[in-house]
């Protein structure tokens, strides 16, 4: 059976961090959305997206019985079990949000949401299901706990690493290959991985739950409360408290960082301060892409969303609940806008960032990983430029 994930369809509510990926791709606990059912199923799920995207993804296999899956559904057991037990033209909702199908028939994405099947079931699980930005950072405890699981990443004996550092609780699972020692790792408030090929340097100091990616850099002193996750090939460093960085992005100096979500190849400069938490301790308001407004949420901690490659200069101070989108450079000695689209270029006056210059700023940044940017990219990208343009 060939499983499809699907963008569901508050897709929209996401952005700005899918302008650039599908649902699934999204950095939900240590793993990526599609890596958990890829793990769960032990095959490659295709990926129905929206057209200007799915260039990105493989073709889908035809001429097979299909189980389609909402792209922005964790599983879980319970979960997993309910999907298993479908029938052809059987659905599974949460409510409204469809989750699940079984079709013999390979569907175009805008047919899914239109369709009526012969019967609707309501689950009984709890999954995690990604409706906004923030959820991401809001799962990110639960989701690594689960995927440590899921991956039997737990099994993991870290003996050698308890000898050079001061550990506390018994919930450090590190990859023989880390570096790390004179650091201090407090995994009673929740697990702590170390994935391959990372460092933890010397003074670092971490709360779990906290997941590093491969070949990823704690740099000297740095200060991260839980859950917290770090993707692969990123540098952090200062302090970081209940975020997610998607991979290849960087906060490499000091600074604060609090309830955010940052996007690939990002990079914040040094002494970037994030504001999580109003004067007034109000509810934060968000910028929607879907109504066009700032609103209201149900959130009290809220820091940065920030869409893939858009960066900050030196000191930059970001307000509470600041949404930044794709190819964004920000700089300047005043708070910028607490929206502030793609392509933009300044602070609190910014002009557009020309597209070429982009592309000459995101080719350089990746030559530094031996990452290349792709005609698929620059589609991409330029797609992005001409709908943020209007």
């Amino acid at each position: 059976m060939q499983i499809v994930l699907f963008d569901p369809s508050y897709r929209d509510q996401l952005l700005p961090l899918v302008f650039t990926k599908s649902v699934a791709k999204l950095r939900v606990g240590g793993f990526c959305i599609d890596e958990k059912w890829n793990k769960v199923y032990n095959s490659i799920a295709g990926i129905l997206t929206q057209k200007y995207l799915q260039p990105l993804y493989t073709t889908i296999e035809k001429n097979a019985d299909y189980l389609y899956i909402n792209g922005s559904v964790c599983p879980n057991n319970i979960l997993i079990e309910e999907i298993n037990q479908l029938d052809s033209n059987q659905a599974l909702f949460l409510d409204e949000n469809l989750i699940a199908f079984k079709l013999k028939s390979l569907l175009e994405l805008d047919e899914i949401h239109s369709l009526k099947f012969n019967e609707n079931i309501q689950t009984a699980s709890s999954p995690n299901i990604v409706q906004k930005p923030w959820h991401i950072f809001k799962m990110a405890g639960s989701e690594i706990e689960s995927d440590l699981e899921l991956f039997q990443l737990n099994k993991i004996e870290s003996s050698n690493l308890k000898e050079k550092n001061t550990v506390f609780g018994n919930q450090l699972f590190a990859h023989h290959s880390v570096k790390a020692q004179g650091c201090i790792f407090n995994t009673e408030s929740g697990p702590i991985y170390l994935g391959p090929n990372t460092e933890v340097m010397e003074g670092s100091i971490i709360r779990g739950p906290f997941f590093l990616g491969e070949h990823s850099t704690v740099k000297l002193g740095a200060k991260i409360y839980g859950p917290t996750v770090i993707g692969p090939h990123c540098k952090v460093g200062g302090e970081i408290s209940n975020s997610v960085l998607h991979a290849y992005s960087n906060k490499g100096h000091d600074g604060f960082m609090g309830n955010s979500v940052l996007g690939e190849w990002c990079n914040l400069g040094a002494d970037t301060n994030t504001s999580n938490l109003k004067n007034n301790y109000s509810k934060v308001s968000v910028y929607n892409y879907v109504s066009n407004k700032i609103e209201i949420t149900d959130e009290q901690f809220c820091g940065l969303i920030m869409g893939d490659h858009s960066k900050t200069g030196i000191n930059t101070m970001l307000n509470t609940g600041t949404v930044v989108g794709v190819s964004s450079n920000i700089f300047g000695g005043d708070f910028p806008p607490k929206f502030i689209k793609s392509f933009y270029w300044g602070g609190k006056e910014g002009v557009a960032f020309k597209i070429e210059k982009a592309f000459e700023v995101a080719e350089k940044m990746m030559a530094r990983r031996n990452v290349s940017l792709t005609d698929i990219d620059r589609q991409i990208l330029r797609h992005i430029y001409q709908i943020e343009q209007d």
